[in-house]
């Protein structure tokens, strides 16, 4: 693969230090202007998510869900997009989006309930504690049509562009470096492109295709992609949760006022495995997950805050946070029973179905032609 001449947007060095690239100059009066308050809360963020997805993993090994995808290593990027986006905002995750979803006011157990096989979709996507968020989706690049549909829509509807940006939505749309090969994303870009519809592409690029690396997906750097659809691209330190916001918040600004989609590529690491199903030791070595981990980024965020004076009870407290919140997601999964059997009939259309009820019906006088109706 040709080295990337799109610059990349950096803020904090792997050690933590303010140390903005020159791509990174025009997103500094943005960063500069996050409080305290709000850069600790990007820190809490990634921090809690770590121990929630370390525990999720853990009760996979278990045997209490039948799969895990881990996030750990992508928090920067997920937690600074996600942080970035406004509430009128639509969110399309892939499966791996964690943080995303936690942020947006999903609970963490409703993927637990995907994961486990207890539920068909998780989480209502209509009701507003969701944050609009939609649900996740295990088919590659699909949910990127879905996003771009959903945004062709705002436009047709007059709900982005009106000089609003109180009232303006935007859409933004998560996939990985493995989806971006697939046909789905091409044919978003080429419908998002012609009908300028608000739509952020977000590429977590964290090198591995399950087991194939970037370097055979694409032969131009991930973020040539996009911009080959006329779409302005955007390369991004993914383990800079400062750079993951300002980029992610100028981009969503610009879709959500009408200058059309835009794209990002978040240079990140998959420091887990792909899903609890694969063994990375198998196609990757430990010097390169090494050389990733040394760039882990709530280490670096850490030291940013240290630098800036954080009291050293502030982290002593985001631990403990962590430590409740994964303790939380372990006593309400193991609790978590099987559905009632008429559930696989909810959902199937958005209004009540005629189809649907006789469908029901029958089952019911089915099982109750059954002695002790079982």
């Amino acid at each position: 693969m040709t080295t990337s001449e799109t610059p990349l947007v950096r803020v904090l060095d792997a050690t933590g230090r303010f140390a903005p690239s020159d791509a990174a100059e025009q997103y500094l009066p943005l960063i500069e202007a996050i409080g305290d308050a709000e850069l600790e809360q990007f820190y809490r963020d990634m921090v809690v998510i770590r121990a929630i997805d370390t525990q999720a993993t853990n009760l996979q090994r278990q045997g209490q869900l039948a799969l895990w995808p881990p996030s750990r290593g992508q928090e920067a990027a997920q937690v600074g997009s996600a942080r970035a986006a406004r509430a009128q905002d639509t969110i399309f995750p892939s499966y791996r989006e964690h943080a995303v979803t936690r942020i947006r006011g999903v609970d963490p157990v409703d993927i637990i309930k995907l994961m486990r096989g207890v539920s068909h979709g998780g989480w209502d996507p209509t009701d507003p504690k969701n944050g609009n968020t939609r649900l996740y989706t295990l088919v590659l690049g699909s949910q990127v049509l879905h996003a771009t549909g959903y945004a062709m829509g705002l436009n047709f509807d007059g709900r982005s562009g009106t000089g609003d940006p109180g009232v303006d939505q935007a859409v933004i749309v998560y996939y990985g470096d493995g989806a971006s090969s697939q046909g789905d994303v091409h044919e978003s870009m080429v419908f998002a492109a012609s009908y300028q519809a608000p739509t952020v592409f977000f590429l977590q690029n964290n090198h591995w295709a399950i087991s194939v690396p970037v370097s055979t997906q694409s032969r131009v750097p991930l973020v040539e992609r996009s911009a080959g659809y006329g779409i302005p691209s955007v390369r991004v330190d993914g383990n800079d949760v400062l750079a993951s916001y300002a980029v992610s918040r100028v981009a969503l600004d610009e879709a959500r006022s009408g200058k059309g989609p835009r794209a990002i590529e978040a240079v990140t690491y998959r420091l887990g495995a792909h899903t609890t199903s694969d063994d990375p030791t198998k196609y990757r070595g430990s010097d390169e997950e090494q050389s990733w981990a040394e760039r882990d980024p709530i280490i670096r965020m850490r030291a940013f805050l240290e630098n800036r004076g954080a009291a050293g009870q502030f982290f002593a407290d985001v631990e403990a946070e962590a430590a409740d919140a994964a303790e939380d997601l372990r006593s309400r999964s193991v609790e978590l029973g099987p559905p009632p059997a008429d559930r696989i009939f909810d959902h199937v259309y958005s209004e009540p179905h005629p189809l649907i009820a006789e469908q029901k019906a029958w089952r019911a006088q089915y099982e109750a032609s059954f002695e002790g109706g079982n």
